[in-house]
């Protein structure tokens, strides 16, 4: 590999000039290792490495020692950082009520040639790039690299944003770690979005790169930037697109989110409740990057059929890029959709026997009070399709609360209407899960013993059924790959997944009619 894949420039001897000497003679020789030093007043320094941390307990960070780092810094932002003129080390206060600076997080900043090297085949290709991951995983680092590979070797007009001088170090003069890409610094960091629309306004860039977008204001500059042709490169809060697609401050990144009534038949065609969640618009990135570790990405290259699976329960394809040493690998993964996806086809299954079994299923209605019908709603669907939660208590069969509602003064109203007309009242102890199901569970057996003459065999078959699964859970956990269970009807197997999945463990339907069976598998971490 090229020698400048492996070269790091860290101007590490400009970051240890400003610290108290008591500190840097406790610094071991691993200077590569060294991430940042923490020092609060009154307290032990504290020195961290990638893989471990020292603190001097012999030590204590005195007033004079934050004053002594201070005096050597550059101008402090009014997010409270500030760094060393030419290199870009980063240096976080911390202050007290009256403005007195009372810890210091020294972070030591670098460029690493090189460091793209899992992502740099679809860098230059025109498509906007959002980068996702812990903080210091090492994302402002990809993007000092990515703006001088855009700058240099596509020979791109490059506009980093800078906010906080983190991308291209303090001072006038940008750090050469970002080639020959331009940096427009932000004077306050209300002000990025402006700036953000500023550079396009006026320097005509092909490329725009941000570091940490986190407002609505700036989500929607990067719209209008996107909207415009150029290619967007940047990070934002969170770790993965699920974090994305959930914050309703940065899901207008991937597209946002809104909820739709569908139709009687597109629903049935979904088998879906007929209120979802959709995706509302186009990406304003075309492709996500989810930093694992520094050797490791997961990158979905179709984000917005990427959201679209997501929001629908559905598989997504994420391609898995692994560094190791010169060598380069990928591989196609679903497997964190994978269970989700088989729970949803193997409910169609289910749903299409058991209608082939009886065609005029009759559902019993349940209005929950004072519990979250969320939940009920997921469990009815998923495990127990002959029960229907209602919003209407006087179409209810039954009435599900907790002892605790119920015995409230002066009694609720629905709880007196429903016992003056003569609706049975359920009580349990608490609105978990899993008291839910056994009540879920407990109805619906009553109702098939009831519909069935042959009531003690179907009560032995349950048992034994539900003893099986018990049994292949224990032979799972102790370390067997996998369990097959004994052909069972619909409702028995529905059963089974529920016990088996609450439990931590992967089912799958085999087999046809009367032969069709579970087996239990451990899940994929």
């Amino acid at each position: 590999m090229d020698k400048e894949k492996f070269e790091i420039l860290d101007d590490l001897d400009l970051f240890l000039k400003i610290l108290p000497h008591k500190i840097t003679k406790n610094i071991e020789n691993a200077f590569e290792d060294l991430i940042e030093i923490v020092l609060d007043l009154g307290r032990p320094p504290v020195i961290i490495y990638s893989d471990r941390k020292k603190t001097l307990e012999n030590e204590i960070v005195s007033e004079l020692d934050i004053s002594f780092v201070l005096e050597k810094l550059g101008n402090v932002g009014d997010d409270n950082r500030a760094g060393i003129e030419k290199t870009l080390h980063r240096i976080s206060l911390i202050k007290n009520r009256v403005d007195k600076t009372i810890g210091l997080t020294c972070r030591v900043g670098r460029a690493v040639f090189g460091s793209i090297k899992i992502i740099e085949d679809f860098i230059g290709n025109g498509k906007s790039i959002l980068i996702m991951g812990k903080p210091g995983i090492g994302k402002t680092t990809m993007l000092r690299e990515i703006a001088r590979l855009l700058a240099d070797k596509e020979n791109k007009r490059v506009v980093v944003i800078d906010t906080s001088n983190e991308i291209a170090g303090d001072g006038d003069i940008p750090h050469p770690a970002i080639g020959s890409a331009r940096r427009m610094q932000v004077k306050n960091t209300n002000m990025q979005h402006d700036v953000m629309i500023e550079a396009v306004e006026n320097h005509m860039p092909q490329v725009i790169v941000i570091d940490e977008i986190s407002t609505e204001k700036e989500s929607m500059a990067a719209r209008t930037i996107a909207e415009r042709g150029v290619q967007l490169v940047a990070t934002a809060h969170g770790n993965t697109l699920d974090n994305i697609i959930i914050n309703p401050t940065l899901s207008d990144l991937v597209g946002g989110v809104k909820s739709v009534t569908l139709g009687d038949i597109e629903a049935r065609r979904r088998k879906t409740q007929k209120t979802v969640l959709e995706r509302e618009f186009e990406p304003t990135f075309d492709i996500l990057v989810e930093i694992i570790n520094r050797n490791e990405v997961a990158v979905h290259f179709d984000v917005g059929l990427a959201v679209d699976k997501k929001l629908r329960g559905i598989a997504t394809d994420v391609e898995i890029r692994k560094i190791d040493g010169d060598k380069l690998s990928k591989s196609k993964n679903s497997k964190v959709d994978d269970q989700i996806f088989e729970e949803k086809t193997e409910n169609i299954i289910e749903e299409k026997e058991k209608l082939t079994e009886n065609k005029s299923i009759k559902k019993i209605n349940v209005f929950p009070y004072g519990l979250q019908k969320a939940k009920l709603k997921k469990l009815s669907k998923s495990y127990f399709s002959n029960v229907k939660i209602v919003s209407n208590p006087e179409t209810a069969k039954i009435i599900l609360t907790t002892k605790a509602n119920y015995s409230k003064e002066p009694k609720p109203k629905i709880i007196e209407m429903a016992e003056k007309i003569g609706i049975p009242i359920h009580l349990i102890k608490k609105g978990s899960s899993d008291q839910i199901a056994r009540f879920l569970e407990k109805i619906t057996y009553e109702k098939a013993s009831n519909e069935n003459p042959n009531k003690n065999k179907l009560d032995m078959d349950n048992t034994e059924a539900l003893n099986e699964v018990k049994l292949g859970i224990n032979k799972i956990k102790n370390g067997e790959n996998e369990f097959e269970l004994s052909p069972q009807d619909s409702n028995v197997r529905r059963m089974q997944h529920f016990f088996a999945t609450n439990e931590g463990i992967s089912t799958k339907s085999i087999g046809e009619n009367s032969k069709r069976r579970i087996i239990l598998k451990k899940r994929m971490q």
